[in-house]
């Protein structure tokens, strides 16, 4: 027995040193040699991404304090107390205006976007969520509600134009070779903001009584950051030279980004672009829809996009505070507990970033549902079992933070590097304001109809988003391809096979013929 136990230990050892290893160091190694593009991401990072999530997670945790202002307001103002359905309605409006505003943002990202360039659009939504949290901060000491939904409604359009501009932004600043790596620190930023709502929305942080208007304009301070250090950066190179026509300062900013180097290859890829798309400009949404070399990649992006939605992520939140008291796990505990989740889900995006040039987008995104469907069919199983035996609702607990884990180590994190690696230069912007629009409509259609489908359905809501992720896995098996170190001409390729197959089949059958 000790024997087969030394065998064991030195198969692990010599997987670690023939495996992990040279993994790290290849990816270590690649990141020393563009170490000039780092602080930009960082940057964009703090100023863009943390945002973003922080406010998706704060809102619950701001939920009684901001009640109970609106009841003191009331009172002061017209000597009465308020009526509960009024409560409730100005809440829930403070609630959905964010995802107005996050409409608003989106669908108006692509028209600025083309029309003043991304860098002086990052730079004005900095002063955007700098006004947001300057309301919000204000509100209690101004004995005005109203500024608290005017905050959520700029909030709300800050996140939806800068999260755009974020990941166009990182699409086009990272050589090829990077573009996965640079793609997934948006959801690894974002992650981490949903992770720091979490922990100042805490009672032993800011979730106080006094302290409350500071939790929720906590997040326009990062815009500090981005707004001071923006200006010293230059446009992404693909814009100085298919918008400006300026080829010089294209090869500077790569130089600027990059490190010293030829660049020459990389120059051509973005021409070759150009020739594919026939134009330089940014083109509208109504162009992308109508442009036939599109239409399937249309097709695939608004399905990843759609299931992103419906994995069920939510649902798995929702009803993760009530698998733990099941548990066992005191009331005041689930706040941490939440945290757990929360951490769970960083620290798998994190090893995505390591992962998702070994073993390709495709790869993650399959695997990754698969695996997450699995945990949502068990989940439903112990659900529905709990009361059996004692152990069972800790095997649902244990199955909240693996659904969490899979999900941050595949959609979560390669979703927005594959929609911005399947889109050229010009329709980029119209594309994922379609993309953008679509996760703030599903976001408020989840939030208005999910009360109702878990009433209905209880555990079983798990069985619908299984049946979404199912079917979604069978279209992107056929349809997706793998995007890993492919030039657009490549990519585009392979999707002409679909986009104009009745012309393919018909040149045929004239040969034929």
């Amino acid at each position: 027995m000790f024997h087969t136990s030394t065998e064991g230990d030195m198969s692990f050892y010599k997987f670690i040193l023939i495996r992990i290893l040279p993994m790290c160091h290849s990816f270590i190694s690649t990141q020393v040699q563009h170490w000039r593009v780092i602080p930009l991401i960082v940057v964009l990072g703090i100023g863009s991404g943390i945002p973003f999530g922080f406010q998706v997670s704060v809102a619950s945790s701001s939920s009684p304090f901001v009640t109970e202002f609106i009841n003191q307001t009331w009172i002061r103002r017209y000597g009465t107390t308020v009526p509960y359905s009024t409560v409730t309605l100005l809440w829930s409006t403070a609630v959905s205006i964010y995802s107005i505003g996050g409409l608003l943002g989106s669908l108006l990202s692509g028209f600025l976007t083309g029309r003043f360039g991304k860098k002086r659009c990052l730079i004005f939504n900095s002063l955007v969520g700098l006004t947001a949290a300057a309301n919000l901060g204000f509100s209690k000491m101004a004995g005005s509600y109203e500024m608290i939904l005017f905050g959520r409604f700029l909030y709300g359009f800050n996140s939806g134009l800068s999260i755009n501009l974020y990941v166009q932004y990182l699409g086009e600043i990272g050589p090829r070779n990077l573009r996965g790596f640079i793609n997934t620190t948006a959801p690894l930023f974002v992650t981490s903001g949903k992770l720091w709502g979490q922990i100042v929305g805490l009672r032993e942080t800011l979730g106080t009584v006094i302290l409350w208007p500071l939790m929720m304009s906590l997040s326009g301070f990062t815009k500090v950051l981005q707004l001071l250090i923006m200006p010293f950066y230059p446009e992404t190179p693909p814009h100085y030279l298919l918008v400006k026509n300026d080829k010089e300062r294209c090869l500077k900013a790569m130089k600027r980004y990059w490190g010293s180097g030829n660049y020459h290859t990389e120059i051509e890829d973005i021409l070759t672009e150009q020739e594919i798309c026939k134009t330089s400009k940014a083109i509208s949404i109504l162009e992308v829809v109508r442009d036939r070399s599109m239409r399937w990649q249309l097709y695939v992006i608004v399905c990843i996009s759609l299931t992103l939605q419906m994995s069920g992520i939510s649902a798995v939140y929702y009803y993760a505070g009530s698998v733990f008291l099941t548990a066992g796990i005191p009331e005041e505990k689930i706040p941490y507990m939440s945290l757990g989740i929360g951490s769970c889900e960083l620290l798998s995006t994190m090893l995505c970033t390591i992962l998702i040039e070994r073993c390709g987008r495709k790869v993650l995104m399959l695997g990754s549902y698969g695996l997450m469907a699995v945990m949502l069919a068990l989940l439903t199983v112990t659900l529905s079992i709990q009361s059996w035996y004692y152990w069972i609702p800790y095997c649902s607990a244990v199955l909240i933070f693996l659904y969490t884990f899979f999900f941050g180590i595949g959609p979560g994190a390669v979703t927005i590097s594959v929609v911005s690696e399947m889109c050229s230069h010009s329709s980029r912007p119209a594309v994922f304001a379609i993309v953008s629009s679509l996760h703030w409509i599903g976001l408020y259609i989840i939030g208005m109809t999910f009360p109702y489908i878990v009433a209905g359905l209880h555990q079983f809501c798990f069985l619908l988003f299984l049946a979404c992720i199912l079917a979604s896995m069978i279209f992107m098996y056929f349809f997706l391809p793998e995007t890993k170190g492919k030039t657009l001409q490549q990519i585009s390729k392979e999707f002409n096979r679909f986009n104009f197959r009745e012309i393919s089949t018909k040149e045929l059958a004239e040969t034929s013929d």
